[in-house]
């Protein structure tokens, strides 16, 4: 008899469903070349909202090269760029937190020790949009350096106010 599985399985379901969305890799581009190792790089990646279906971002990251970079030892720099899109009609898969300390949905290493780049989403009732902020911490002094992106809510495949409709 399986008595323990069912507590460990709704706790595992439960820790998944909190943990921050993974990134795919859209593209990148050469910034310096570096005669050993990898080149320096811009890479975008992209990833969807875990709580709100519908909603890519698109964050592009600075990415050293070289042998510290290659061998993933480098700290990378604070820039960092976000775009997001509603990209299919928004669901919300959970009910998604309402204050003004956001909710954090994407975290992406930047240096082998204490850095991150951080996605932290808010919700601006008022204004009927998701509001998606990009930056970089660290353990002892984070970076001011940010970018912000907003989705307006609206039904899929509507026209925005004040839009000429084509057909």
């Amino acid at each position: 008899m399986r008595t323990g599985f069912i507590p460990v399985a709704l706790l595992a379901a439960g820790l998944l469903s909190a943990l921050p969305a993974v990134a795919e890799v859209i593209g990148k581009a050469d910034a310096a070349f570096k005669l050993l190792g990898r080149n320096h790089q811009v890479v975008v990646e992209a990833f969807d909202d875990p709580k709100v279906n519908g909603v890519t971002c698109f964050v592009s990251m600075a990415r050293k090269g070289g042998v510290t970079g290659t061998l993933g030892l480098a700290e990378e720099t604070s820039d960092a760029s976000i775009a997001c899109r509603q990209t299919g009609p928004i669901v919300f898969a959970e009910a998604i937190e309402d204050d003004d300390e956001g909710e954090e949905v994407f975290q992406k290493r930047q240096s082998i020790l204490f850095k991150r780049l951080n996605v932290v989403r808010f919700l601006d009732r008022k204004r009927n949009t998701l509001v998606y902020l990009a930056y970089s911490d660290k353990l002892i002094d984070g970076s001011p350096q940010n970018s912000v992106s907003a989705v307006a809510m609206m039904p899929w495949g509507a026209t925005p106010p004040g839009a000429v409709k084509t057909e």
